[in-house]
């Protein structure tokens, strides 16, 4: 009788660490990009049947790079916005697109379908709207604002943060040795939305040009952007010059800068 009232205490108490355990481990977060191709994931099947090695690198989208942030051993860094033990990167951005066309796709719509509590959506647009050039793409500000809008309310419906981001520099315009704003009344619209709604803001072209001017255009436009040599990569045999995609370095550092920004928010749904 004592053998089997021993045997029942310990299942008890197993029975109560399992529920303990179960209940101290919380979900994880889903950290949603969605944006242009300064932001994309090249690598994962970008370009279905395409050897990204041999295709596209080394043009690399921070949102490419901001899992290694996301980290368990940083997560304490950011723990006023994040409650989880674990967090998932989930990269929707796409080259191309703007505020418009990634909801037109239907490309919100499925990140709309599967938000859930807690959930985090960092949106970075801006470079695409603004190509008047480009009318299967352009947005003036006023429908930038409207879809900045509609992304904010339908990620709160959800219960989910929504995180407007600034769109992140280019490397231009250069004067007296400081990179300044090409962004023009984008960069201005995503504030205004950001302060009407009450919604958290980083401000990646300030922090991204203050940034990339300490390191300096010599730095910047050989290493952090796709401005590259002939013979040196296989995808572009010729060479490349590009002062808006970045190459892997840039990327990291434009992922950090999101991050260090994550840190300083005064967290709000």
């Amino acid at each position: 009788m004592k053998k089997e009232w021993r045997l029942l205490l310990l299942a008890v108490c197993l029975s109560c660490f399992g529920l303990t355990a179960f209940r101290g481990k919380k979900d994880p977060v889903v950290v949603y990009l969605i944006g242009d191709s300064t932001m994309a994931d090249y690598s994962n099947n970008y370009e279905p049947g395409k050897d990204y090695m041999k295709t596209r690198y080394p043009v690399t989208g921070w949102g490419q790079v901001f899992q290694p942030f996301m980290s368990a051993d940083s997560l304490y860094k950011v723990g006023k916005l994040i409650k989880a033990d674990s967090v998932l990167v989930n990269d929707r951005a796409r080259g191309g697109r703007s505020t418009r066309t990634f909801f037109q796709e239907g490309r919100w719509r499925s990140v709309y379908e599967n938000l859930k509590k807690n959930d985090i959506v960092i949106m970075q647009f801006g470079h695409n709207d603004a190509a008047e050039n480009k009318p299967e793409r352009y947005v003036n500000t006023e429908g930038y604002k409207e879809f900045l809008r509609l992304y904010v309310s339908q990620t709160r419906q959800k219960g989910a943060y929504p995180i407007i981001l600034t769109p992140v520099a280019r490397n231009y315009p250069w004067e007296d040795g400081r990179l300044h704003n090409v962004h023009g009344a984008y960069d201005r619209a995503a504030k205004d939305v950001a302060k009407e709604l009450d919604v958290m803001l980083i401000d990646l072209n300030q922090r991204s040009m203050d940034r990339f001017t300490e390191k300096g255009k010599e730095y910047v436009t050989k290493n952090y952007f796709m401005n590259l040599p002939a013979g040196v990569y296989e995808a572009y045999p010729e060479g490349q010059h590009d002062n808006t995609h970045f190459q892997p370095e840039g990327a990291t550092e434009v992922a950090r800068l999101v991050f260090e920004g994550m840190q300083e928010l005064n967290v709000r749904k």
